[in-house]
């Protein structure tokens, strides 16, 4: 008994200092690399005639930049138009940055400073818009794209991806000029022309860049947000991201001897071979793991968390899978924490009773940092296995960015602009999906991407979706931010 009375009370202490460590942990925790942004002096406001830039955004809405997957269908002319309002539009800005164009209507403005020493600054926002889908416009509350504005917002495709960002960084730049504000440090704007479709402008804008020797000091682009109801804490955070995932689409492809339905193969066909190849692969699935960007976000907003979420993340040595499978229970989290895996394509016989010859399916990855196409490629081929299929890449794979400093300069500048702005604490992210920022990588220290625009996590569907608008309220915060920006990182 004696010895069943040590063990027990062994274990209590055992626990009791397991207790100890978790609650000292949890309420000494503190976000790993993310910088201070007290000492940075955040420029004033700028005075914003909301109305008349609400018109400016309105204008460019209509002017249809539309970038279909098919270039034939697209209307050049239309991006020629959206250059010269631009330049109407904007004199003060024109008058005081030199402008060029590249690829085929790409744009590139630099705001010259007066210390060459200082590397640049460098801000993008791309021209072109996805389609209406066809049948959806009779669902729109205002024509998609009649730049309607109604009901405290401006309605339209591209309202905000991505010119609402377009038109505000102009009138930043605008209300600067006006005010006769001389940068210290240069400050580069690139306007990408097919960032929907191609990202052929950004090339060629990061190859003028580059033979040039520049190296900017950061670049911002779109991706993300202010989220005003975030699944951590459910209040307020602007998320701005170091980096975003990478992009590949695998071809799967079976052959298969053809014929009439009426006298199938024993083993089923190209189609059943290529059924159990796609089942595999997506069965073969990249594992949800605690870290990188995404658990980055996680831990920077755990401290003004639920005490459970704190204690969580501030202990992960000792709940990380309780976090994982917290986290990935939804599919935007789990999108997060690894490379994801879709199917999205099949192709088969153009007749219900021929057996095709191929039989044809496409999956589409999103590539986590610190994963590679080339482990994508392994992983699919170790799934498959012995099966009579053959896999390739659609077209080169883009890999996952670099993850850009959460410590650096260029991120206490953004960060404290970004949160004296919009009044909301601000985490590292990770973008999901792609955006023009990736090309420039190359020209810059850091890449990040935010849009100072706040939404709901429901209002986010409105992005390449049906009523896509931007409320009065983030036309002014984003012109403000663009202006701030400028003026604190560069003058």
């Amino acid at each position: 008994m004696r010895v069943v009375g040590r063990l027990a009370a062994a274990l209590v202490l055992v626990f009791s200092v397991l207790v100890a460590v978790v609650l000292v942990r949890t309420y000494t925790f503190k976000p790993p690399a993310v910088a201070d942004t007290a000492l940075v002096k955040v420029a004033p406001a700028v005075t914003v005639d909301v109305m008349a830039a609400a018109g400016r955004l309105s204008q460019a809405i209509q002017i249809q930049t539309v970038s279909h997957q098919d270039p034939a269908e697209d209307q050049p002319g239309e991006w020629d138009r959206l250059h010269g309002y631009l330049q109407g539009a904007y004199p003060a800005a024109h008058a005081a940055m030199t402008r060029e164009v590249v690829g085929q209507h790409t744009l590139v403005y630099t705001w010259k400073g007066s210390d060459p020493a200082l590397a640049p600054i460098l801000l993008m926002a791309h021209q072109d818009v996805v389609p209406v889908t066809p049948g959806t416009e009779k669902d729109w509350k205002h024509p998609p794209f009649s730049g309607a504005i109604a009901d405290g917002a401006v309605w339209g495709r591209g309202s905000i991806d991505d010119k609402g960002s377009l038109i505000t960084l102009f009138e930043g730049v605008e209300a600067l000029a006006k005010q006769g504000f001389k940068p210290r440090r240069t400050v580069m704007i690139v306007s990408g022309e097919d960032e929907e479709v191609r990202g052929l402008g950004a090339r060629a804008a990061a190859a003028l860049l580059k033979s040039r020797g520049i190296k900017a000091q950061f670049v911002v682009d779109e991706g993300l947000a202010v989220i005003s109801n975030n699944p951590i804490t459910g209040g307020r955070l602007a998320l701005i991201g170091p980096a975003e995932k990478g992009y590949a689409t695998l071809v799967v492809t079976a052959k298969a001897n053809g014929g009439h339905s009426s006298a199938p193969p024993a083993d089923g066909g190209g189609v059943v071979t290529l059924a159990r190849a796609v089942t595999a692969i997506a069965d073969h699935g990249f594992p949800l793991e605690f870290k990188g960007p995404g658990a980055a976000m996680v831990q920077a907003v755990a401290p003004s968390g639920p005490f459970a979420v704190r204690m969580a993340v501030a202990n992960a040595w000792l709940f990380k899978p309780l976090l994982v499978r917290q986290i990935g229970s939804s599919a935007a989290g789990a999108a997060l924490l690894h490379t994801t895996i879709a199917p999205t394509m099949l192709k088969g016989s153009p007749k219900e009773n021929v057996l095709p010859q191929d039989a044809t399916a496409w999956i589409n990855y999103r590539i986590a940092p610190g994963d590679a196409s080339a482990k994508v490629m392994a992983r699919a081929r170790a799934a498959v296995g012995a099966l009579p299929v053959t896999l390739s890449w659609v077209s080169e794979p883009q890999e996952p960015s670099a993850v850009s400093s959460t410590i650096s300069d260029g991120w206490k500048v953004l960060s404290a602009v970004a949160g004296k702005v919009t009044g909301a604490p601000v985490a590292p992210g990770l973008v999901t999906a792609g955006t023009d920022s990736r090309h420039l990588q190359s020209v810059a220290s850091d890449v990040y991407r935010f849009q100072p625009m706040e939404f709901s996590l429901k209002d986010i569907e409105m992005i390449h979706g049906t009523n896509e608008h931007l409320t009065l309220k983030n036309l002014e915060q984003c012109v403000q931010f663009y202006a701030r920006l400028i003026a604190t990182a560069a003058g």
